[in-house]
């Protein structure tokens, strides 16, 4: 089967000001996320990829923006069943305040059991999501063979429910990763299925304690694990 490589959107203004950004319209890369998306074509540099796929919300398509420029051949396609969750009343709210909120218990520990109001079900995104990516690997394969290479620009929730789809994991244990913006997650959908490479940016600087990558990086994500974190 192909190889999938699963690349999470850039850095957004939301995601600098804590917000959970769920599919409003709008919502940009900032500076260092621009600046990563920039960079995306030299990390991709030699990697014949048959296609791009990527959910309709802006910050999808501006992190591919550079790639697609530098490759104007490279099929791209929007596919809206890999659209960020619909997070409901939760939308544009601080994840610092989301994290006091009587659900994010249930989305911390029993995700599977989790309903956003007024929005989808963490059980629904993650249904529809790997529906859509099995479905696009069955075509690249038929289209492109079952050594091509694909790209799919995404958002964090659904990397994490794909990615424990991947594994035979439950639902309830997603939550165990943590995609950063702009990293990429390999993929193989053999017999069984393999995970390849997970949340690769490239940049250890995170690691390094007290820096400013290292607070860069923190944001709510430990506290409000919704929406990927920053």
């Amino acid at each position: 089967m192909p190889t999938l490589l699963l690349l999470r959107h850039g850095r957004t203004t939301a995601n600098a000001s804590g917000l959970l950004a769920g599919r409003t319209p709008g919502v940009a890369l900032d500076d260092y996320g621009a600046a990563q998306a920039a960079a995306l074509p030299a990390r991709l540099a030699g990697i014949p990829l048959a296609a791009a796929v990527h959910s309709p919300l802006q910050r999808c398509a501006e992190t591919l923006a550079p790639l697609l420029a530098e490759r104007p051949g490279l099929p791209a396609h929007v596919e809206e069943r890999v659209v960020e969750c619909d997070y409901g009343a939760w939308t544009n709210r601080p994840l610092k305040e989301l994290a006091e909120e009587p659900l994010m218990a249930v989305v911390r520990s029993q995700p599977s059991a989790a309903v956003f109001p007024g929005g989808e079900s963490l059980r629904a995104m993650h249904a529809r999501v790997t529906e859509a990516v099995r479905d696009w690997d069955e075509r690249i394969a038929a289209e492109h063979g079952q050594d091509a290479i694909w790209l799919m620009c995404t958002h964090g929730d659904n990397i994490k429910a794909i990615v424990a789809d991947a594994l035979g994991l439950h639902l309830d244990l997603f939550q165990r990763f943590h995609p950063r913006p702009a990293s990429v997650t390999a993929l193989h959908y053999g017999r069984p299925p393999a995970l390849l490479r997970f949340g690769d940016t490239g940049d250890l600087a995170e690691f390094v304690p007290r820096t400013e990558a290292a607070a860069r990086d923190a944001g709510e994500a430990e506290r409000a694990p919704v929406g990927g974190g920053a």
